[in-house]
């Protein structure tokens, strides 16, 4: 059968962050539970990846309920200190107030979207199926618009999301929550914060449902670019670990309700540094 790829190659590239980027260039940049950073590397290769001379940035902290203006006001002085030119803040609470005709010239003035963290659930609650995200689509498609996602950013950039699931819920049968994410990736799941806060096994609860996906469990101040919409590459001073269940076997998964643990064999584990390359598996029919 001849191969009818009709979906384009994005010309934009995505960095896909597993939270508590350093902010601060300093041996002592403070992050979660207490633990340090040298530099900002991961802002520092989002600012890189601009390749522009008087770069604009819009950061999205529409995740986050309580303290928007502040996580604003900390990318907007990292970024500043980084050398980008200008810096705008986009935030919603309500999907109504998701305007095209008041952005649209701003998005198509950026060189980079940046989505902060806080409630993945929200993001695609507010911006899923709207005019605005086509848009992002579309430059990221057309453009070399580059997308940056951290925390709860990152992993509503992708397709299956996960939303609920943490401590013991994580390890039984069915109780790890997933919905459809904003898609700039299918057929993987991200996950965050991934080894500081123990999340392999409700990533592996994803693999299990849905084994024709991949999960990438991004640790803290770590990120993956994409390019090309599949060559991933590692940066940043942590580890991810890419899950994938292709010959999976043996889960009883379909045995949700029952309160037990979960069980799944066969999975396949890679665990990557900074610099490590590989491609994103593409195992579905192009999506149009």
């Amino acid at each position: 059968m001849e191969e009818n790829n009709t979906c384009p190659v994005p010309n934009g590239t995505l960095l896909i962050i597993g939270g508590a980027e350093a902010k601060e260039d300093n041996q002592e940049a403070e992050k979660n539970d207490s633990q340090y950073s040298i530099g900002m590397e991961v802002l520092s290769c989002f600012v890189n990846l601009l390749e522009a001379e008087h770069a604009v940035v819009e950061v999205i902290t529409s995740a986050s309920s309580s303290e928007p203006e502040e996580s604003f006001k900390n990318y907007e002085r990292s970024f500043k200190d980084l050398g980008v030119y200008q810096i705008n803040h986009i935030h919603h609470d309500n999907r109504a107030d998701v305007k095209l005709d008041e952005l649209e010239e701003r998005i198509t003035a950026a060189h980079g979207v940046f989505i902060a963290g806080g409630d993945q659930l929200k993001l695609t609650a507010v911006y899923g199926g709207t005019d605005v995200l086509l848009l992002l689509k579309q430059r990221y498609i057309h453009d070399r618009l580059i997308i940056a996602g951290t925390s709860a950013g990152a992993m509503a950039m992708s397709t299956p999301m996960i939303y609920q699931g943490v401590g013991r819920d994580e390890m039984i049968a069915g109780n790890v929550k997933i919905t459809t994410g904003l898609e700039f990736l299918r057929d993987v799941c991200i996950d965050t914060h991934f080894v500081n806060r123990g999340r392999f096994v409700r990533m592996s609860q994803v693999i299990a449902t849905n084994p024709t996906s991949i999960g990438v469990g991004i640790e803290e101040d770590t990120a993956m670019i994409v390019r090309n919409g599949k060559e991933a590459e590692v940066v940043g001073c942590g580890v991810i670990i890419v899950i994938n269940g292709y010959e999976s076997h043996g889960t009883n998964i379909h045995n949700h309700g029952d309160d037990e643990p979960l069980t799944i064999r066969g999975l396949n584990v890679d665990i990557l540094s900074k610099g490590e390359k590989f491609i994103i598996p593409e195992l579905n029919p192009p999506h149009k």
